[in-house]
């Protein structure tokens, strides 16, 4: 991949973003380049090759892909710097900005160029991300340059952009939400006589492989859910009554509040 691509913002996101990217070999760490105001803790990448930095402007100068990785409040700042080194022509852009629309972007760089919006989840730190994408004015090759680059960070799909507060809730959000589940799970696991780390092992083991099982063979959880439900079965009783304690409709009620909360905020 010849790509040059300039992270501007060497923090946890666009560090994790830089790792994924060289781990994969979609991009050759020479063809990397991150930038943050104390380079002092990118020291690890600059032993791989990637060329790190704390001026922005020659970073773009020397990239053709740029990804935005700053907090929100710094976005207007770092996109006013970096405009005199930006081409329509020559640069794409990658924002990674939480809350940041694509109109927000072009309100200071202008209309020509093809801007991404992505919105990974934490998981990216471990190369297991569920990113949600859109874009304008990007061409196919474009669209596929970046859908394969966050592929290498997990799995990735494009939306409309209207639906990113609702990607949100339901790829951001539902991190916590899942990892909720599988507290209580650990703790029903407590109580019917596992430890606590054996329990937790069990349990995020089969999260994960329930969630694979999907992934993998493309199936809709209830084709999965006959194949463990025998008649008078133990998981049917179980399934049963937590729905009787509302489990479904709890967690639907959940990701609704979250999204109104959201939309109430902006």
């Amino acid at each position: 991949m010849n790509e040059k691509i300039a992270i501007i913002g060497g923090g946890n996101l666009g560090t994790a973003i830089a790792e994924g990217l060289i781990n994969s070999g979609f991009v050759s760490a020479g063809n990397l380049t991150i930038t943050k105001r104390n380079i002092e803790t990118l020291k690890p990448f600059e032993e791989k090759g990637v060329r790190v930095s704390s001026n922005n402007l020659e970073a773009v100068k020397n990239s053709n892909w740029v990804i935005l990785a700053v907090k929100p409040f710094q976005v207007k700042e770092v996109l006013a710097q970096i405009k005199p080194e930006l081409d329509p022509a020559r640069h794409s852009i990658v924002s990674v900005v939480t809350g940041i629309w694509v109109k927000d972007i072009q309100e200071i760089i202008g209309t020509s160029f093809p801007v991404f919006r992505a919105m990974p989840n934490t998981a990216i730190a471990i190369q297991e991300s569920m990113t949600c994408i859109c874009s304008v004015n990007a061409s196919e090759a474009q669209t596929a340059f970046v859908h394969e680059a966050f592929n290498q960070l997990g799995k990735s799909v494009f939306i409309e952009e209207k639906l990113m507060d609702a990607a949100t809730v339901l790829g951001a959000c539902g991190t916590a939400y899942a990892m909720r589940y599988i507290r209580a799970n650990i703790q029903g696991g407590i109580e019917i006589g596992f430890s606590a780390k054996v329990a937790s092992l069990i349990a995020a083991q089969t999260v994960k492989g329930a969630a694979e099982l999907l992934l993998q063979k493309n199936t809709h959880p209830e084709q999965e859910i006959d194949k463990v439900t025998t008649p008078k079965g133990c998981t049917i009783a179980g399934l049963n009554e937590m729905e009787h304690q509302g489990f479904s409709s709890s967690l639907i009620k959940g990701i609704v509040t979250s999204y109104k909360k959201i939309l109430s905020d902006m």
